[in-house]
């Protein structure tokens, strides 16, 4: 039983050892040697989680030690590259500022203003890679409501997939369509067809349509040159970002082209062409061949891959084929380069590759070798009042004086009986050497592939025949480019100088080779002159910008040799102006038609020299050409004056050439006093003043050129 003291007993501390036991002691061991410690139990539980948390205690330790030297290796590493070797930084690209070159693989070709002919374009192909196409009849009829003008069967056939012919190589690329614009080019992307893809590309674009269109050339589907200055500088254009100046003018070129169009328009022609060349640098300004054809159109493109220099290879194939020479120049004349086919091919390039019978212009260049040979001069006469007969063939004028002419009559009234006296009396060796120094012979040094070699007869086929009938352009087939640039070297002072497409610097001077005389040329200007002023030239003739020149009309020549009836060419070359010569000019119909019009005519005088004349009246403004006015022109005509029977001087005893003897070769000239008619010494009459240059009075030597010289070396008799 308890008492009050155990009532009012505290219960016992929590750290109070165990009733019996002292305080600290664990065991029983522990009793016996520390009986001041005391016993604790821990549970296997505890003992457990606190392992645990031992375990992981060691893995924080490891964790933190590695996070520890990342994060030191870091500030190592910033430390050296801001401090210690600091990095420089990398330098930015510059702002590009657009200089005005194209940004393409293919450099831009320009007029020599700068008017851009042709430049490559940022376009977009689609192809398609068929092992990736499961239903290709599926995939090609979604492609069509897209591209409609896909040929479907074909299109099934170049997704189908496939092997590489000959391998065991699957086909993973195919062409669909090239040249996309954007909006299609998304439309076959909302499609969604797997299968189909799209790459950047180039494509040839040509701004002027079809202006100098076979100047420019063309180029393939890859972008490369097959034709005109595209083939010529095609490894230029590639690996030059700068554009190409041509000589070119874009202006010229569009005046000139209308002016031969509507020739052929009215006189109903098959085609024509025309030149524009600078006669003292030999630069082409324009070069028109009709009809035409615009070069940025693809499918003409494709057509014409490869076809460039056909027409040039053919017609050196033709001049190689050695016929009789006799037959060509007369009894089956060369056949130009122009067949049925390559008439109506608007490719075919008719101012150098069309080779055709020049006809009377070639009446020019005769009295040009006459005059510098010396076996002629201005007061020369020669029998036009009958036919010349070689064996069965016939020389005759086309309504002759049926008289003897003087050289200025002949070039006026253009007598083919007068051209065939004159260039017999120089003869067939210097005939043939002069033809082949005026470049008559070979093949033009322009720089476009497309230029044919001249049907000539060959050295040692060459006889009075020959020289009879190339004297009127007959028996020799040249090109067009071939014309205008001899008569560009009769006009500018003697110098011949290779045609050039391509710009020249403006104060270059570009070399030459002399083939006649200053004082021949000085001769051959007023005589062109005459024969706009007098002669079938009168259409040509614009007032203010003295023009001369030559017309010629040639009958055209078959495939299979012969003559064609009722088919012509007709042509006009000539220069201006005369009185400071800067421009020749050629404008050729082929083939026209009488009309009303011309009251039944077709020749050279009724269609090609007013379409020559039209050209010079449009194109010399442009060129910076003021037409003279006022009291100048009066001047500028009499130093430029000829008169159609010049007098002769006092010891001249005038060389008249005879009809040929009755065994059908010529007579010899009556002999006469040693004649060089351009030996060097003053002129006949001082040269004509340039254009707005000078307001001299007229030469008092005006009245001796028309009477004739006071002596024999005045008028060029003396011996050289």
């Amino acid at each position: 039983m308890s008492g009050p003291q155990d009532e009012l007993r505290l219960p016992p501390s929590p750290d109070q050892a165990p009733a019996g036991r002292p305080r600290g002691s664990t065991t029983g061991a522990s009793l016996a040697t520390s009986p001041a410690r005391a016993l604790v139990r821990i549970a296997a539980p505890e003992l457990a989680k606190r392992a645990q948390l031992e375990k992981t205690r060691g893995r924080l330790v490891i964790a933190a030690g590695g996070f520890a030297v990342l994060f030191g290796a870091v500030t190592l590493k910033l430390a050296f590259a801001t401090l210690i070797d600091p990095m420089t930084p990398k330098p930015r690209a510059a702002v590009r500022m657009p200089t005005g070159e194209s940004t393409s693989g293919r450099a831009a070709i320009t007029d020599r203003n700068g008017e851009v002919l042709a430049v490559s374009l940022q376009v977009t192909e689609l192809y398609a890679n068929p092992q990736e196409i499961n239903d290709p009849a599926e995939a090609a009829e979604r492609l069509l409501t897209v591209l409609p003008g896909l040929d479907r069967e074909r299109l099934i056939a170049r997704i189908t997939p496939r092997m590489v012919p000959g391998t065991e190589r699957p086909v993973e690329f195919a062409y669909i369509a090239r040249n996309l614009p954007p909006r299609q080019q998304q439309a076959i992307n909302d499609l969604g067809i797997a299968g189909f893809h799209f790459r950047p590309a180039e494509r040839r674009f040509y701004p002027q349509g079809s202006a100098a269109a076979h100047v420019l050339g063309q180029v393939d589907v890859d972008g490369r040159g097959i034709a005109g200055v595209e083939r010529s500088f095609d490894e230029r254009l590639r690996t030059e970002r700068g554009p190409l100046r041509l000589s070119v003018d874009v202006r010229v070129q569009v005046a000139l082209r209308e002016s031969v169009q509507k020739a052929i328009a009215d006189y109903n022609g098959i085609g024509g062409a025309g030149v524009v060349m600078d006669v003292n640098t030999g630069e082409v300004l324009a070069m028109v061949s009709l009809p035409d054809y615009d070069a940025s159109d693809p499918g003409g493109l494709q057509r014409r891959e490869g076809q460039g220099q056909a027409a040039g290879q053919a017609a050196a194939g033709q001049a190689g084929a050695g016929q009789p020479l006799l037959r060509q120049a007369v009894a089956r004349p060369m056949a130009a380069a122009g067949t049925v086919k390559q008439d109506q091919d608007p490719h075919f390039n008719r101012a150098t590759v069309g080779l055709y019978e020049p006809g009377s212009t070639f009446k020019l260049l005769t009295a040009a070798m006459a005059l510098d040979a010396g076996t002629a001069n201005i007061w020369s006469t020669y029998d036009a009042s009958r036919p010349i007969r070689y064996g069965r063939f016939t020389i005759s004028d086309y309504k002759g004086k049926n008289r003897v002419l003087s050289l200025p009559e002949v070039m006026a009234y253009s007598s083919n009986l007068g051209a065939a006296h004159m260039a017999v009396a120089v003869g067939p060796a210097r005939h043939r050497e002069f033809m082949g120094r005026m470049g008559m012979l070979q093949r033009l040094g322009v720089e476009l592939p497309e230029v044919a070699r001249p049907l000539a007869p060959t050295a040692n086929g060459w006889r009075d025949i020959n020289t009879m009938t190339v004297a009127f352009g007959h028996g020799i087939s040249v090109s067009p480019l071939h014309v205008v640039t001899g008569i560009a070297a009769l006009a500018n002072g003697g110098i011949l100088r290779p045609p050039t497409v391509v710009a020249q610097p403006a104060d270059a001077q570009r070399e030459g080779v002399r083939v006649i005389s200053e004082r021949t040329s000085e001769t051959m200007r007023r005589l062109m002159r005459l024969v706009v002023t007098d002669g079938s030239g009168k259409g040509a003739d614009v007032p203010g910008y003295f023009v001369g020149g030559k017309t010629g009309t040639a009958q055209k020549v078959g495939p299979r040799g012969g003559y064609l009836q009722d088919k012509r060419i007709a042509a006009f070359v000539g220069a201006f102006p005369l009185n400071a010569p800067r421009y020749a000019i050629y404008v050729m119909v082929d083939e026209p038609k009488p009309n009303a019009q011309s009251h039944g005519y077709a020749t050279a005088g009724w269609v090609a020299a007013p379409a020559a004349g039209a050209v010079i009246r449009r194109v010399a403004p442009i060129l910076g050409l003021v037409p003279e006015t006022g009291e100048r022109i009066p001047q500028i005509q009499q130093t430029l004056a000829i008169p159609m029977q010049p007098g002769r001087p006092p010891r001249a005893a005038p060389p008249v050439a005879a009809a040929p003897g009755p065994r059908g070769t010529p007579a010899a000239a009556p002999p006469t006093a040693p004649t060089t008619g351009v030996a060097p010494g003053p002129s006949l009459v001082p040269p004509a003043p340039a254009l707005r240059r000078t307001d001299a009075e007229p030469p008092s030597g005006l009245l001796r050129f028309a009477l004739g010289p006071a002596s024999p070396r005045e008028a060029g008799l003396a011996p050289r």
